[in-house]
């Protein structure tokens, strides 16, 4: 039996939910320079809350060690 790892289940569920979502947004009847905004929210999403997510736990750890 195929054991996946949490890894590799995490990459494959993310693959296709990209796969469709660019998938949906090709079939969209608008103007091409608003097919490729709306296709780079979720990317420009991502990386926004990566760079909160490190800023934050960067000051966490400073506020600590001044403790």
């Amino acid at each position: 039996m195929l054991t996946l790892k949490h890894r590799t289940l995490r990459f494959v569920i993310l693959t296709l939910l990209g796969c469709g979502y660019f998938s949906g947004i090709s079939h969209l009847e608008v103007n091409e320079f608003l097919k490729s905004e709306v296709a780079l929210i979720p990317i420009q999403l991502v990386v926004a809350i990566y760079i909160t997510y490190l800023h934050w736990s960067r000051h966490g750890d400073s506020a600590e060690l001044d403790n």
